[in-house]
């Protein structure tokens, strides 16, 4: 493995850690303060992917007209300036957007940057090591980022501002190349003409579009969590919460650990089968009145959503790696990928403001889900060759 690995390991472990404490510092917040109304939450979520939509013409090809190792210290300061400005008290609807243009540049460079300092041979090892270390982080960031937060609200933030900046630092290690020199002419036009030629077989149709369910449905079972625990369960603090969503990350890592040897990317269609029980697991929460119960149909969704992303991921890699280039494919995968996300929270949003409980929206985002997977897999052939997007 080459040297210049670690050093990004690093610093993706601590940024990783800090945007998970940094969520649970903001959740902890809200829940502190008296006569929040029930759409905040779920608003917070969707200023911060509203960056990752708006700016993903850009950001990708910045990525790739730049040095991705300086990038990504720009994307940390960006992220520890708006951990600064919710310190500072500024309303959390805008600083809290900021974290999310830092995140909306960071990732095309995160993910960019492995074909610089991984050859053929080790990539897929660099990238099974860059998501080891990012699942790590999320588990260890909003459980240290609860605790700390329902302690010190204070304390948390300057924990992920140090944090943010210890991970700038470390980046200079990285060594500074750029991939290729810039295109002229519209961004937005170059994005679109991307766009239209990867969504150009019913294989990448897929990947694109059944990355986007996943993503959608597992940002908005975690924001309608928010208000289903305090009123079933009787949680009351950011650790709760934290600890709720902790077995739905553990089930993620046990289905991602069993999905190679069950749907290898000849047979992708398979796929639709954890999504059609990660639809069943979100609708079977909703029927769930006590801890234990609730943990497992927690593990059971996430080990399911586990095994239907992770099929989805390696398509879109492979895709990507062949046709746009890494930073654009990144880009728009996010583009797509978030887009769902701020539909899905925005929906949530809406639906919460018009007092819709969150049981009945755990039902109705499941059968949303059972459907949309219906729907994306219709004309997805039954064997599809790698080689062939």
């Amino acid at each position: 493995m080459n040297k210049n690995i670690y050093p990004l390991l690093i610093a993706q472990f601590l940024s990783a850690f800090a945007d998970n404490a940094i969520l649970f510092a903001v959740i902890a917040m809200v829940m502190q303060t008296e006569h929040a109304p029930s759409w905040y939450v779920p608003a917070l979520q969707s200023v911060f992917l509203i960056a990752f939509v708006l700016l993903a013409p850009w950001v990708g090809s910045f990525a790739d007209n730049h040095a991705k190792s300086r990038v990504l210290i720009i994307a940390n300061l960006i992220k520890a300036a708006g951990a600064g400005l919710l310190l500072l008290k500024l309303e959390p609807l805008v600083a809290y957007c900021i974290v999310g243009v830092g995140a909306a540049l960071y990732s095309p460079a995160k993910y960019g940057i492995l074909p610089e300092l991984a050859g053929h041979n080790d990539l897929v090892k660099a990238n099974s090591w860059v998501e080891g270390s990012t699942i790590l982080a999320i588990l260890t960031g909003m459980v240290v980022g609860a605790k700390v937060a329902d302690y010190s609200i204070d304390w948390a933030l300057t924990g992920t501002i140090v944090l943010f900046l210890i991970s700038a630092a470390t980046t200079l290690f990285l060594p500074v190349k750029i991939s290729r020199t810039a295109v002229s002419g519209s961004k937005i036009l170059l994005f679109y003409r991307e766009v239209r030629a990867f969504l150009s077989s019913p294989r990448s149709r897929f990947a694109v579009l059944g990355a986007s369910l996943f993503w959608g449905a597992a940002a908005c079972v975690r924001v309608i969590i928010i208000a289903w625990a305090p009123l079933v369960l009787m949680s009351h603090n950011a650790s709760d919460i934290a600890n709720l969503t902790l077995f739905l990350a553990l089930g993620i890592i046990a289905g991602s650990a069993l999905v190679p040897h069950l749907i290898p990317l000849e047979h992708l269609r398979r796929a639709r089968i954890p999504a059609y029980l990660m639809g069943l697991m979100i609708m079977g929460l909703s029927l769930t009145e006590t801890l234990w119960p609730a943990r497992l149909v927690l593990f059971l969704m996430g080990m399911a959503g586990g095994m239907f992303i992770v099929p989805i991921n390696a398509a879109l890699q492979e895709i990507g790696q062949q046709s746009i280039g890494s930073g654009g494919a990144v880009a728009m995968q996010n583009f797509f990928q978030n887009a769902a996300m701020l539909l899905s929270v925005g929906a949530y949003t809406l639906a919460a403001s018009l007092q819709v409980g969150p049981i009945s929206a755990l039902i109705a985002l499941g059968g949303l889900l059972l459907l949309a997977t219906f729907w994306v897999v219709l004309k997805l052939p039954e064997t599809t060759m790698p080689s062939n997007p």
